[in-house]
């Protein structure tokens, strides 16, 4: 904590774990700590920050909570779920957080990143610690394996519980639009809402995480396998296997037992794993849509995108 808080306070950059996978910190209010932020993970400008803060005093001071966002907050805040707010004017937030956006995406993280917060008494930005576009990091190892050389320091407190990166939700005009699906399930979200999530995307990039490729392995991937060929990995989903399994260059189940809150935990680090195994084309079982499923989903779809766009 000491170290980190140092190294925080000069502009620095520090990997931090937090519920959901390993964040790359920066003092949010430090252009020079933001830019060193998007230096590490070579991360597109137009694709903004989350900024995390420590309590609702500190979420006030940065954002304007209208009262639908303030009773999400209010329910599922510290957790997985991130509010995209309009931005309060003197917010001390730097531009590059935003990207040019006049909302902000705000968080509370639970343990060790909200207690830096607090101690910090700034807000931190702090997308996934990874290169930009690449699996999220649920592990320090990972975080040192992939940014190890480009940061000064990696806080280890071993694998993340959720596994899966925040849900992004946005109020428009009293109703709440899902940006991005994440570690809080949709449904309990329209729950506390009392109305269905709208979905689709309005306009541009809106909030992390929505660029079309996005989470992507070196290797090539395939979805909704029904069948391996030679030398291909295999990412397994529940008990029953694809045709020709065994053929498999390498293979990984995310849930034997198909149970999704265990898929979500163990996603990155098993799409990392395959991808150390030299195949160059990944075979993804299919994983049902409902709950965590959809951001499962959500992820692998990004990871499997096309990626000629010179942005990614």
């Amino acid at each position: 904590m000491d170290r980190a808080l140092a190294l925080l306070s000069v502009g620095q950059v520090v990997a931090i774990p937090t519920e959901t996978v390993y964040g790359l910190a920066g003092d949010a209010t430090n252009g020079e700590a933001v830019a060193r932020i998007f230096e590490a993970k070579g991360r597109p400008r137009f694709n903004p920050l989350i900024a995390h803060v420590c309590d609702m005093e500190m979420a006030e001071r940065i954002g304007v909570f209208d009262p639908l966002s303030r009773k999400l907050a209010e329910k599922f805040w510290p957790g997985p779920l991130t509010l995209v707010v309009p931005l309060q004017p003197g917010s001390g937030i730097h531009p590059l957080v935003t990207a040019g956006l006049d909302t902000i995406a705000l968080r509370m993280p639970k343990g060790f990143g909200g207690a830096l917060i607090g101690r910090l008494g700034h807000p931190l930005a702090a997308p996934s610690a990874n290169t930009s576009g690449k699996i999220s990091a649920t592990s320090g190892e990972a975080v040192a394996r992939d940014l190890g050389g480009r940061i000064p320091l990696v806080v280890d407190a071993g694998p993340t519980a959720v596994g899966l990166e925040s849900t992004i939700v946005k109020v428009e005009d009293g109703r709440a639009r899902l940006l991005r699906p994440g570690g809080v399930p949709a449904g309990d979200i329209e729950a506390v809402a009392g109305a269905p999530l709208l979905r689709g995307v309005t306009a541009g990039i809106e909030a992390p995480g929505m660029l079309a490729s996005h989470y992507a392995p070196g290797a090539a991937m395939r979805l909704n396998a029904d069948s391996v060929v030679k030398g291909e990995a295999l990412l397994g989903f529940g008990p029953n296997r694809a045709e020709g399994w065994q053929q498999a260059r390498a293979f990984l189940n995310l849930s034997e037992t198909g149970d999704l809150r265990e898929a979500a935990t163990n996603l990155f680090a098993h799409l990392q794993a395959l991808d150390r195994s030299g195949a160059e084309l990944i075979a993804v079982e299919s994983v049902p849509f409902e709950e965590l499923g959809e951001a499962i989903n959500d992820r692998l779809a990004r990871a499997a995108a096309p990626r000629d766009n010179p942005h990614v």
